[in-house]
């Protein structure tokens, strides 16, 4: 058994913990915690949270699961407004640096209301326990503390685990465990 493996098997137990449920960060604002796994095991990782959905459990008081795969919600915003196809010639056109800017500029990702914040705030009902996924996948065009920074500043009211494809030591993040991404302190490792 892999060590991720063993760690899934903590996270049910984990998430339906009053201290979970409940906790508080230094501030005062609602918990924001990383599940940080071996990046060979992201279909693993999958599997499990699409079971994990399929249960359908309530955790604690009354918590359920909202699962937001950020990749997805980009190529949603992406199609809704007809710039997909605009992307890939961007790409062949302008290069990926181009592109990747365009992207985070259609996000918002340098203010407060970006698009996943604003995403995340209008459509996370009462008692939810949110899981972020596909931070892998939408690597290069959004970093995961990008992310976690913007949401932080706007969601408060339930707990958030990030899926994080690489490592978290308590103060920065390597996604897939070789590139490092801006420092981030405001999260806490799920697992000790």
């Amino acid at each position: 058994m892999t060590k991720t493996e063993i760690d899934l098997g903590k996270i049910e137990s984990e998430i339906g913990k009053t201290s979970f449920l409940n906790g508080k960060g230094l501030g005062n604002e609602v918990s924001y915690y990383v599940f940080d796994y071996n990046p060979k095991d992201e279909i693993l990782v999958r599997e499990y949270i699409d079971k994990l959905v399929k249960k359908d459990k309530e955790f604690g008081d009354g918590y359920k699961l909202k699962v937001y795969d950020v990749y997805d919600l980009m190529i949603d915003l992406l199609e809704s407004e007809g710039y997909l196809e605009d992307c890939f010639e961007m790409e062949k056109n302008d290069g990926m640096d181009y592109l990747i800017e365009s992207v985070n500029s259609l996000l918002k990702m340098n203010e407060d209301d970006n698009y996943f914040a604003k995403y995340i705030e209008e459509n996370t009902p009462e008692k939810s326990i949110i899981f972020l996924v596909g931070i892998g996948k939408i690597f290069p065009f959004v970093r995961s503390h990008k992310i976690l920074n913007n949401l932080h500043q706007v969601f408060d009211r339930a707990p958030v685990v990030m899926f994080y494809p690489g490592k978290y030591d308590g103060q920065s993040l390597q996604l897939f465990e070789e590139f490092k991404d801006d420092n981030y302190y405001r999260a806490f490792k799920l697992l000790k």
